[in-house]
């Protein structure tokens, strides 16, 4: 049998002796102070500079609590979202909005079915081609897939349709006066479900239901425009923009997209009336200021630092439910069981701290991507700026969707800002895009004004101030006067140099609003 050699009076180190036990116990207790220490200074640190970071914002006026984001009540009775005819739209289980809906039947068979879906060239909306779908349906005649399309854009072929057109419509109109009597109404704060801990889970039926009426309406004002029907067309329009706005004042990023749906619906009857020289000089003035009271800069920043506490609320959920309550983020969903399951326990074995980075390192990306991408006071946004950021955002973040790249997120406290930060630096050029638009239909009713005065366009935009406009928006790309030249034909050309920053000379890319190439231009349609 093997001996233990010891040295003389020395007692034999047996494996498992006591003399073992002891010495393991000694090294338990060494590795337990060492993670106690390693979990009390991950906490200690991330509680701290989160807090620093909060203390930080605050200051700035810029509240972290999602709850400071959410619109005051208001008095009922001056409250769009709760006039009788509005007062369901968040419900999903009731029926439709309209009855005896042909818009919704003929909707498929023209084509293109209205002008704010298409992203080509801007033409007239093709009222003949309704007409023609609405005779169809009303004499039973109409084919599952038959189309219409017509090039019968002239002024009188449009002017013979549109009672065709109305009459089409006519089973709306009861929706559409009683909107026009709720509109009225001073405030529109929709009811939602604020005080529920997951804002994800908060029931929004109602922007499906404010697209459905904006369809409809473009449409009728399009056609009351042809039938010289100015006055009601200005009140419908109106109507439109007052939906468009009805959603603005709610904390959420997706409110803020919706109306980026909204408010372009509301622009080709202007565009088309403008066009056909049909608004008078009243009604300009009134659709002029409509359009310039709108500031989507300062509108989209709300939105953003909005969408920054619902994120931070969101943490509070993981860390209620665990990381499994991210699972989303995973490219492999079908052992998304197991996942889970291996991510909630390192959740709960994580330090506390941990929690605290990913709050701080979401928020400095947070920065960090919208770092100078915007000037509310000067109205501008800078592409290169968002472009730089980007890139910088890119070297920050994991690439890739795997569980691996999802792991190195943990690892870095980046899972809350892998997935969710990059897409914020989209907002600021949807923003430029939808003030252009409004700062164009601006300067163009004026336009419009000065030739009504005067029997021709001006030379120069700089003449239309003060008479026929309080003041000129510039350019939010470069801060500038926008483009503007006159043609041989007597018309205009007036744009934005668009998101390349370049002067085109007023050639549109191959998209209204391209972010590569191409100036941003208004144009009216052939």
């Amino acid at each position: 049998m093997a001996q233990v050699n010891t040295s003389p009076g020395e007692p034999a180190f047996r494996p498992f002796g006591s003399r073992w036990w002891r010495r393991f116990l000694v090294c338990l207790g060494a590795l337990a102070a060492l993670a106690g220490a390693f979990y009390a200074e991950e906490d200690w640190r991330g509680h701290r500079d989160w807090g620093l970071y909060r203390q930080a914002a605050e200051a700035r006026g810029e509240p972290l609590e999602f709850r400071a984001y959410i619109p005051k009540l208001v008095p009922d009775e001056e409250n769009f979202a709760e006039a009788p005819v509005v007062k369901t739209w968040l419900q999903l289980d009731l029926d439709p909005i309209f009855t005896n809906d042909f818009y919704a039947r003929a909707d498929y068979h023209v084509y293109p079915t209205n002008s704010t879906k298409s992203t080509g060239h801007r033409h007239f909306a093709d009222l003949v081609a309704w007409q023609m779908a609405f005779s169809a349906l009303q004499t039973g005649e109409l084919q599952p897939d038959q189309h219409f399309a017509t090039d019968k854009m002239d002024p009188q072929s449009r002017a013979e349709a549109a009672p065709a057109v109305l009459e089409g419509l006519k089973s709306d109109e009861p929706v559409f006066t009683a909107l026009r009597l709720a509109s009225a109404r001073k405030y529109s704060r929709f009811p939602l479900q604020y005080d529920r801990e997951d804002p994800a889970l908060i029931l929004m039926a109602h922007h499906a239901k404010i697209r459905v009426v904006c369809e409809r309406l473009s449409l009728q004002v399009c056609a009351e425009l042809a039938a010289g029907q100015t006055d009601k067309a200005l009140a419908d329009e109106k109507l439109m923009l007052y939906l468009a706005d009805a959603i603005k004042g709610e904390p959420f990023l997706i409110s803020f997209l919706v109306r980026d749906a909204y408010f372009p619906m509301a622009i080709p009857p202007v565009r088309e009336g403008l066009a056909e020289h049909r608004w008078t000089e009243s009604q300009l003035k009134e659709l002029q200021s409509s359009f310039q009271h709108y500031d989507f800069l300062a509108d989209v920043d709300q939105s953003l630092k909005a969408e920054r506490a619902y994120q931070l609320q969101e943490m509070d959920q993981v860390k209620k439910q665990g990381l499994g309550y991210l699972y989303v983020n995973l490219a492999v969903k079908d052992t998304f069981g197991q996942l889970s399951r291996i991510l909630n326990l390192f959740g709960r074995i994580m330090p506390a701290g941990w929690m605290d980075r990913e709050r701080l390192n979401y928020c400095t990306l947070f920065d960090l991507q919208l770092k100078g991408a915007m000037d509310l006071a000067e109205g501008r946004v800078f592409p290169r700026q968002i472009a730089l950021n980007e890139a910088e955002l890119n070297r920050k973040l994991p690439p890739g969707a795997s569980l691996s790249a999802f792991v190195r997120s943990v690892l870095h406290h980046q899972v809350i800002a892998d997935g969710r930060v990059e897409v914020l630096g989209k907002l600021p050029g949807i923003a430029a895009t939808l003030q252009t638009t409004a700062n164009q239909t601006a300067i163009a009713c004026a336009l419009e004004m000065y030739r009504l005065a005067n029997g021709h366009f001006p030379e120069t935009l700089s003449v239309l101030t003060p008479q026929f406009m309080s003041r000129l928006p510039n350019d939010v790309i470069t801060g500038q006067p926008y483009k503007y030249r006159l043609t041989g034909d007597g018309q205009f050309i007036l744009y934005s140099v668009g998101w390349n920053e370049k002067d085109d000379g007023g050639v549109p890319g191959k998209r209204r609003f391209d972010d590569q190439e191409g100036d941003w231009v208004w144009d009216y349609p052939p």
